[in-house]
């Protein structure tokens, strides 16, 4: 398949091709777009970043062939992540490439997270596009905490952002990463306003993922304490449903919403997971919380043909580790890497 070939991508098989030594089936690629972000949230990234330059960062058409390919190979959902991903330049466009298989039926969702804060001037255009449902990202609703948290934030713009996503037919799901000494007093508000509004809500244990200015153990709280506390004055039904990530859903019967928990500290997901990171440089992580790496922009720009590129892909796969090292130490990440690098 060439870059920005117009043909549908035919599966090979009617079952996923990539299944890794353990039998979990890969059916859902996370391809950060971009390192860079116009947030500098205090638990992912360091105060004064230095960002990749851009040679080394994937070309939309790179992009777009390693996406296809893996749709090609049995992935049926796409997340855009970044950094923030719609503040790359062309961002519209590699959508717009994406959406063809939504359109022939080979992937199931094209979807992306976003801190929302661009999100006004594109909620429109990724809706007639075929992605029909957001995360983004909001950890407060206090507009003194939001600014601190995020070095800088406006509040205003993405509860604008959120709104008008909603109003071009896009279903928002909130995420919110549970702060021992910042937000964990505003939990509860924060799910009760979200399902008012008609949102999903899921919460995040912190992640031990790069050198950041904070010390994580002052940070960690353990959404089981929280679940525990909610279920004082909550009643939580706990639910089949799932969206192909790593959350548990509750749905809190008071309100009518519904609640995800996603827990790689307190209670891990591994042994069911069917996800794999490509970075914005063409790194490819089959787990969060280990240091793996396969270097598919080395292969693309080695000038690889399909087949190379599938064999590259299927080795990788074959190495996804059965779980993940992840654990809160104050003097060092678990992974050395950020989650602005990785993709959220």
């Amino acid at each position: 398949m060439t870059p920005y070939d117009d043909s549908p991508v035919q599966a090979t098989s009617t079952q996923p091709s990539l299944i890794d030594g353990f039998g979990r089936a890969v059916t859902y690629l996370r391809v950060s777009v971009t390192d860079r972000c116009d947030l500098r949230c205090v638990y992912c990234m360091a105060e004064h970043m230095t960002f990749l330059p851009k040679a080394e960062v994937l070309s939309l058409e790179e992009l777009d062939r390693l996406a296809s390919t893996f749709v090609d190979l049995g992935v049926r959902k796409l997340r855009l992540t970044g950094g923030e991903p719609l503040v790359r330049k062309g961002i519209m466009t590699l959508v717009e490439r994406l959406s063809r298989h939504l359109r022939s039926g080979a992937l199931d969702e094209l979807t992306l997270t976003t801190n929302a804060t661009q999100l006004a001037q594109h909620a429109a255009d990724l809706a007639r596009l075929g992605v029909a449902r957001i995360n983004v990202s909001l950890d407060t609703l206090k507009p003194d905490l939001f600014r601190a948290l995020t070095r800088g934030g406006d509040l205003a713009k993405v509860l604008a952002g959120i709104e008008a996503a909603q109003a071009a037919g896009l279903r928002v799901k909130i995420n919110a990463v549970a702060l021992k000494r910042d937000n964990a007093g505003e939990l509860a508000e924060l799910v009760t306003w979200a399902h008012r509004i008609g949102c999903d809500m899921t919460l995040i244990e912190t992640m031990p993922l790069g050198e950041i200015d904070e010390d994580r153990t002052d940070q960690y709280l353990s959404l089981q304490d929280v679940r525990r506390d909610f279920s004082s004055f909550w009643t939580l039904t706990d639910l089949a449903y799932a969206t192909g990530g790593p959350a548990r859903y509750v749905r809190v019967e008071e309100t009518g919403g519904r609640l995800g928990f996603i827990t790689p500290l307190s209670h891990n997901f591994c042994e069911a997971c069917n996800r794999v990171r490509l970075t914005c440089t063409g790194t490819l992580h089959t787990c969060l919380g280990r240091d793996d790496a396969s270097d598919l922009r080395a292969v693309l720009r080695g000038g690889a043909s399909d087949g190379e590129l599938r064999a590259a892909i299927f080795a990788a796969i074959g190495a996804k580790p059965q779980g993940h090292d992840f654990h809160i130490d104050a003097a060092r990440p678990a992974v050395a890497r950020h989650m602005s690098t990785t993709g959220g």
